[in-house]
């Protein structure tokens, strides 16, 4: 890997912050998964070196996501203020759809996600806790939602808002998909 300053290389670097991000990945944890150094990682996303072909198809490969996909995905640009609806990059796992908004920016202190609950599907079996404090409102259906000892079941219209560092878990315990909003700070995806 060599020191490079083309607006190819910034181009890798941003799509690579923007992918790990979108995961939800720190360098740490890309590294673990890749077999690739956090530090080697971290030089692609801070411009110091250009990975080979073959280095950064091991670091995709970790996420999981092919070459063609990687240079393929919209990215915005730093400034936008705006982000369509096929922009929204999709971190959830199976049964559960979070959207994340403006991924692709970098250095956002809102994390917001547009969530989608299937019945009997729920944030997981650990309670979550992080720095931060987050809020949302159901835009439909309904979600059981527990902040420290307390479980709530939430409707269309109700929202939450508590410190994200008290251990907290969703579930949606109906039968239709809930549908809520969310945003959290400072953003931890």
């Amino acid at each position: 890997m060599a020191r490079s300053d083309t607006g190819h290389d910034h181009m890798v670097a941003r799509r690579l912050r923007a992918v790990r991000l979108s995961r939800g990945l720190s360098q740490r944890e890309l590294a673990r998964r890749t077999g690739v150094g956090s530090g080697t990682i971290s030089q692609i996303e801070s411009l110091t070196t250009q990975p080979s072909v073959s280095v950064l198809k091991k670091i995709l490969d970790g996420v999981p996501m092919d070459l063609a996909t990687f240079f393929s995905f919209e990215l915005e640009t730093a400034d936008a203020s705006v982000f369509r609806k096929d922009s929204h990059i999709d971190i959830g796992v199976s049964g559960i759809q979070y959207l994340l908004i403006a991924a692709q920016k970098a250095d956002r202190a809102i994390q917001m996600i547009h969530e989608f609950y299937q019945p009997g599907k729920d944030s997981g079996r650990r309670r979550l806790t992080h720095e931060g404090e987050e809020c949302g409102i159901v835009i439909s259906g309904s979600l059981d939602v527990t902040v420290g000892d307390e479980k709530f079941t939430l409707k269309k219209g109700d929202a939450y808002y508590f410190p994200s560092t008290t251990p907290h878990h969703f579930r949606n315990s109906g039968d239709v998909v809930c549908e809520v909003v969310s945003a959290c700070t400072p953003a931890s995806f």
